[in-house]
């Protein structure tokens, strides 16, 4: 369900679609429940979300509408027609849990199959102060109903067994269900947790799934939440790299998106941060304070510190990017080396070639109507510092450019290029008169 408008965010985007480690709230949810391989998968939306989830869903999930915002229940009853003629158990998951755990997911499912319940949700057990339904059971331990915090009572918020919004349904009782549910709370909507009363009501077997486990389940509904997800989801992040054979130097300052990829042996040092779709091979040395975003850096390199790898950004094998340098859209050969100082865009430099110091490529000439231009470095090429590569360029293989030039025109292999103003000597220049 991801149709709520999240009012609490107190944004203008939709609440499912903030992001947390490079994702969507949304797609985190929905990899609680990809493993199952749910069939249809359908996600119902608001009009404001739909709109910005075209195109961007895991193929064969479909959209259902909730055309305005009459409560829970009346989510779940948007999905209905997407449903039509399917008798298995139905899956309702929130799409604002993103720390929901798969294996607390499937445990849900197995247990509605093997209970042959009308009905199996997913209770917290805890201490924390969470304004969740609290589920109501009987003297003899059955579950009656779930109570929304809004309209319980004093007496039913001391109970600590909490609601997770997590259910799997025998399809014909959800339907029944839904049918007969009325907006007789402090909302005023249509609640999906009634349906367990209706149902409860009805004589129909109720079962639970219970955690301890109040992060895998927690809901997020304020950018305080989110922040506190976006911890949590972190910290599994590292642990997951950490186990799998990445040295991880300090864990408290090194943020790294969910789809990540890290090799073992690799190291990743203090305040790195690595987004997107980054790739990280054996044995390479990322950090300190090193950002990258969609970059494949090579076995055995080292990049930083204080480095920015930009999309776009491919380094070879045992390659070094050192002391500020960002480099965009580039590919970085074998044992080259852009070591300090140098902005290298829309290029392509071969193996065992040394940038010198303070190099830009300068890549964005509109005057030749395509925008961003391409710089070609050889192999084996020697830059001195403080050179300016106008692209379109091309440096051919075991070139010199001296120090301080700016390199308008091709290089030919094996040749020196010097493209320098020549110095001017005046002698006692110092002992001249003012104004002379």
């Amino acid at each position: 369900m991801a149709a709520g408008l999240g009012t609490r965010m107190r944004s203008r985007r939709p609440k499912h679609l903030h992001e947390l480690l490079g994702r969507r709230m949304l797609d985190w949810a929905l990899d609680a429940v990809l493993p199952l391989e749910p069939a249809p998968l359908v996600v119902v939306v608001s009009p404001e979300t739909r709109e910005e989830l075209d195109g961007t869903l895991p193929e064969g999930v479909a959209l259902a509408l909730q055309a305005e915002p009459r409560g829970t229940g009346d989510a779940v009853a948007a999905a209905l027609g997407a449903l039509d003629g399917f008798e298995g158990d139905v899956l309702v998951v929130p799409g604002d849990s993103p720390l929901l755990a798969p294996e607390l997911v499937r445990e849900v499912v197995e247990t509605q199959r093997r209970e042959g319940a009308a009905v199996t949700l997913l209770s917290i057990e805890t201490e924390k102060p969470l304004a969740y339904g609290r589920v109501v059971r009987d003297g003899e331990g059955r579950v009656r109903r779930i109570v929304e915090e809004a309209d319980a009572t004093e007496e039913e918020r001391a109970i600590r067994e909490l609601n997770a919004s997590v259910y799997a349904f025998a399809a014909a009782d959800l339907r029944d269900a839904l049918a007969r549910l009325e907006p007789d709370n402090a909302q005023g909507e249509l609640y999906l947790t009634d349906t367990v009363r209706l149902l409860a009501e009805a004589g129909r077997p109720v079962a639970v799934v219970r955690t301890g486990d109040v992060d895998a389940a927690q809901g997020v509904n304020t950018r305080v939440e989110l922040a506190e997800a976006a911890a949590a989801l972190r910290e599994r992040i590292l642990r997951r790299h950490m186990l799998a054979g990445v040295t991880v130097v300090d864990p408290a300052t090194t943020w790294i998106d969910g789809e990540v990829e890290i090799e073992p042996d690799a190291v990743i040092g203090p305040f790195t941060v690595l987004q997107g779709r980054t790739v990280v091979r054996a044995e390479a040395e990322v950090g300190p304070h090193v950002v990258a975003r969609d970059a494949e850096i090579g076995p055995r390199t080292t990049v930083g510190p204080f480095a920015y790898l930009r999309p776009g950004t491919r380094l070879a094998a045992d390659a070094k990017v050192g002391s500020f340098v960002e480099v965009k859209n580039a590919d970085i050969g074998e044992r080259s080396k852009v070591p300090h100082l140098s902005y290298i865009g829309d290029a392509d430099i071969g193996a065992d070639t040394n940038i010198g110091a303070g190099a830009i490529t300068a890549n964005y000439r509109p005057e030749m109507g395509s925008g961003k231009q391409r710089t070609r470095i050889g192999s084996n090429v020697h830059t001195g510092s403080d050179n300016v590569f106008v692209a379109p360029v091309e440096i051919g293989d075991n070139a010199w450019i001296a120090a301080g030039s700016t390199i308008t025109d091709d290089v030919p292999p094996g040749a020196l290029a010097i493209a320098r103003a020549r110095q001017v000597l005046k002698e006692h220049y110092g002992d001249r008169e003012p104004n002379e």
